[in-house]
């Protein structure tokens, strides 16, 4: 049989597969055949080699190829391939993995429920909140306040949440009860002059309880540090003051970590770089790396205490909840995770990465920003840089970018022209030294056609 060619490959998935986020042209032009993955690498069908610049969709934090991962799913497949995780029904892994995680997250978060991704999490949360309430006497509590480029999944009710508007059109109306701020964004935010940048940002939740009436709000949605939508690094005065809003108008703050846990941002959890602490949290990504689809949030006693004061069965749950392979790979997982101090190393490693970034790419006249925390970083172009003006979306100079990166050997995603760097947190420096001169090539031919 003749061996088949990138062309080939991509004939037949057009053929028969839809993608996330499917463009049926960039896909056939532009789409990679991908067949090996080793550490911080990619390899292409046709033997070329990118740095997998987002680790994945953010999550290969211990990269590609460990085998102790794949030796943990492998033993518990021969042992316990699935069980369900209903009430009646528990698995080793699953209690395993909820002890570890109890010991690395915030004090008062000690209950969790296990699911297969972010997005499921994120309805997870919506429905315990309205729960909770509903139980504390209090049912009109179902709002959402969550924030302009925020990313908390695409099923209807997360999609609701998530702040990027370009994910509702198609699908509208979205679900009731959802709202949005802005975004702290320091490089974009405008606070009243004499203010400051970060207590005006957050004001804005208090703004928006207020308009809404304080007994129809349930929860505050965020992540800590804003991924998808482009690396928000939010201002130290920021979370402590919505920690106080939240107090203020009984209001749960919930933080969406599913970019932000288990140490890409140089803590185990995204808030501790600002000593708050939430009432619910969501996971996903890193807990396996992405060697299974597992994710899931964790709750603080006093809510689980309250849940379980009901009469009435928690009518909640997912098929593959609690799946042991998923829960044994995680808990070999957060292994590695401890045992590498992947908290340290990002916090090391994503240093290097933005002071070199800077160093290469601040003075750009079309490089309006350059931000980062942890293993997190963000190139955001702009057409004007006294102005911050943006570059009109029809010239797509994100997607340019890309592919000028793509020619030298980085893979990586974007918010408009804002390119995200994330690679696994066990990259190397040579491997953060290569990503700093193709992004200072890429930018170069780009504008300056050098």
């Amino acid at each position: 049989m003749p061996t088949q060619t990138r062309e080939d490959f991509l004939a037949r998935d057009q053929a028969h597969l839809i993608h996330p986020l499917h463009n049926p042209r960039v896909h056939a032009e532009h789409g990679h055949m991908w067949v090996k993955g080793e550490g911080a690498i990619l390899t292409d069908i046709d033997g070329k080699e990118y740095i997998d610049g987002l680790s994945g969709l953010w999550n290969v934090v211990a990269g590609h190829g460990r085998k102790e991962l794949v030796d943990a799913a492998a033993q518990q497949m021969q042992t316990l391939p699935y069980v369900s995780g209903y009430a009646g029904s528990t698995n080793r892994p699953a209690i395993e993995l909820a002890e570890k995680i109890n010991e690395l997250t915030y004090p008062n978060i000690t209950r969790f429920f296990f699911t297969s991704g972010g997005g499921e999490s994120s309805d997870s949360s919506f429905k315990t909140a309205r729960y909770y309430w509903r139980l504390r006497g209090k049912p009109e509590k179902t709002k959402v306040i969550s924030r302009q480029w925020g990313y908390h999944g695409v099923t209807l009710a997360a999609m609701s949440a998530t702040g990027i508007s370009g994910y509702w059109p198609m699908f509208e109306p979205r679900v009731p009860g959802f709202l949005h701020i802005p975004s702290p964004y320091p490089y974009r935010y405008e606070a009243p002059a004499g203010g400051s940048q970060g207590a005006a940002a957050a004001n804005e939740l208090e703004q928006a309880i207020l308009r809404e009436g304080q007994e129809t709000v349930g929860m505050f949605f965020a992540e800590p540090v804003q991924g998808a939508g482009g690396v928000i690094v939010p201002q130290d005065d920021y979370w402590p003051r919505i920690r106080e809003i939240c107090d203020k108008y009984e209001v749960l703050l919930v933080t969406d970590e599913v970019i932000t846990g288990f140490g890409r941002t140089g803590k185990m959890f995204g808030l501790e770089h600002w000593n708050v602490k939430p009432d619910m949290i969501q996971f996903a990504k890193a807990i396996t790396s992405g060697y299974f689809p597992l994710g899931g949030i964790g709750i603080s006693e006093e809510i689980a205490e309250t849940l379980e004061s009901g009469d009435a069965v928690w009518m909640h749950a997912y098929t593959y909840s609690a799946h042991p392979v998923g829960c044994a790979v995680a808990v070999r997982n957060l292994e590695i995770i401890q045992a590498e101090d992947f908290p340290a190393q990002a916090a090391e490693k994503g240093a290097y990465l933005l002071k070199n970034l800077r160093e290469a790419l601040a003075d750009h006249p079309h490089v309006g920003d350059v931000r980062g925390l942890g293993l997190m970083t963000a190139v955001e172009l702009v057409r004007d840089k006294a102005t911050k003006e943006e570059f009109p979306a029809a010239e797509n100079m994100g997607v340019k970018l890309h592919l000028e990166t793509q020619k030298r050997g980085l893979f990586s995603r974007l918010r408009g022209d804002v390119f995200c760097i994330a690679p696994p947190v066990i990259s190397s420096r040579e491997i953060l030294d290569r990503i700093v001169d193709i992004m200072s090539e890429s930018v170069r031919a780009l504008f300056d056609g050098k």
